[in-house]
C-alpha cells in the first residue's frame, strides 16, 4: 500500500542544537548524529514519509546563565522557521519555549506562532519539576488552549532521576512514566475541565498512561486527594484520555497499540519515528510492527499514516 506519512515526532538537531551537542551542553543527556535538511529528506524518502513536524527534544529551563533559555528558544524557533520556509511541503515545526517563567514562555508563544508561523508548541513532561496542573503551567496551557494549536508533549526524566534511574538511560522506564505522571496530575488538577480545547499529542503512545486508564478512573473517586485537586469522576477521566493524541514512535507494537486503542480511537493515533534520537534500525523495526498490526483496517492505516495529522496541521492537508 502506497503511503504518504506525516511524522509528528521528528527532532531538529541542526544549527543551535548541533552547537550545544558539540559542547556536550544539551540538557537531558541527548547524544545523536548531526542533523541536516538533506539527511532528513533522505530518511523521509526512504520510508515514504511525506512530511515531518520538527521539534527540539530538550526542555529549556534551569539553564546555567540568566536569559540563556530565552535566547536559545528564539534562535531555535527562527532556525525552524527558515527550514519550514524553504520546504513548506516537507516540514512543519513545534516551537520551543523558555520555561523559567510563564511570562517568558507566553512571549515566545506569540512570536513563534504569530510572527514565525510555526505549527504548534513542544512542551516537556516536566520543566524543573513543574508538571501540568501546577500554577506555573496554568497561564501557558490556558493560552495554548485558547489558540487551539497542537502541543507535542515530549518526555524527560523526573526531578529525582538520580535515585530512580538506577544508572540506566531514562528512555527505558522514566520517560514513559513521566509522561503518565504529568497527564495524571493534569487530569486530577482539572486541567482538561478548565481547558477543554487543549490539544495534546503524547510521545511514544502516551508511555505508561494508557495501561493505567482504569486505575486512574477508579482512583478519581476513591483515593484521598490533595487539596489542590479538582473534582473529577471516572467519566471525566475517560473523556480526557479519549481526547488526547498518541503517536507511534517506538510504540508501534501490539504491546503499545492495544492499550492506546482501549482509551481512544484510531482517529487519535498519529505516526511518529523519533528520528534522529532513535536508532534507524529500531525505527525501521517499529514501522514494520506498525504496518503488520492486525488491529487496523486499510482505512485505519490511512488515518494513522496521515489523515489524522492533516486535521491538526493544515499546511499538509
Amino acid at each position: 500500500m502506497s503511503r504518504n506519512r506525516i511524522d509528528v515526532h521528528a527532532h531538529y538537531m541542526g544549527g543551535t542544537p548541533a552547537r550545544l551537542l558539540e559542547k556536550a551542553a544539551l540538557p537531558g543527556g541527548f547524544r545523536m548524529a548531526p542533523w541536516t535538511v538533506d539527511n532528513a529528506l533522505g530518511f523521509m524518502d526512504a520510508r515514504e514519509i511525506a512530511a515531518q513536524v520538527l521539534s527540539f527534544p530538550s526542555p529549556l529551563a534551569g539553564m546555567p546563565q540568566p536569559g540563556l533559555a530565552v535566547q536559545l528558544a528564539r534562535d531555535i524557533n527562527e532556525e525552524l522557521a527558515e527550514v519550514v520556509g524553504a520546504h513548506p511541503d516537507r516540514f512543519g515545526a513545534f516551537a520551543s519555549l523558555p520555561l523559567d517563567t510563564p511570562d517568558e514562555a507566553l512571549k515566545e508563544i506569540a512570536y513563534a506562532l504569530d510572527e514565525l508561523g510555526l505549527d504548534g508548541v513542544v512542551l516537556p513532561s516536566n520543566a524543573n519539576g513543574e508538571y501540568f496542573g501546577e500554577p506555573f503551567y496554568e497561564p501557558i496551557l490556558a493560552e495554548l488552549a485558547r489558540r487551539r494549536i497542537p502541543v507535542f508533549v515530549h518526555p524527560g526524566n523526573c526531578p529525582h532521576f538520580d535515585v530512580l534511574g538506577m544508572g540506566r538511560s531514562g528512555s527505558i522506564v522514566e520517560f514513559p512514566l513521566d509522561t503518565a505522571r504529568n497527564i495524571v496530575n493534569a487530569i486530577y488538577r482539572g486541567v482538561f475541565k478548565r481547558h477543554p480545547d487543549l490539544t495534546l499529542i503524547l510521545a511514544h503512545g502516551g508511555g505508561a498512561l494508557p495501561t493505567l486508564g482504569d486505575r486512574i478512573s477508579a482512583h478519581s473517586q476513591t483515593a484521598v486527594a490533595p487539596q489542590d485537586d479538582a473534582t473529577v469522576d471516572a467519566e471525566h477521566v475517560g473523556r480526557a484520555l479519549r481526547g488526547l493524541y498518541y503517536e507511534t514512535a517506538i510504540a508501534g507494537s501490539r504491546n503499545s497499540l492495544l492499550p492506546v486503542l482501549e482509551v481512544t480511537g484510531v482517529d487519535h493515533v498519529l505516526f511518529g519515528t523519533d528520528w534522529p534520537a532513535a536508532p534507524v534500525v529500531e525505527i525501521d523495526k517499529n514501522i514494520g510492527k506498525l504496518v503488520g498490526f492486525d488491529g487496523f483496517t486499510p482505512e485505519d492505516f490511512t488515518a494513522v499514516d496521515h489523515a489524522n495529522a492533516t486535521r491538526l496541521f493544515p499546511r499538509f492537508a
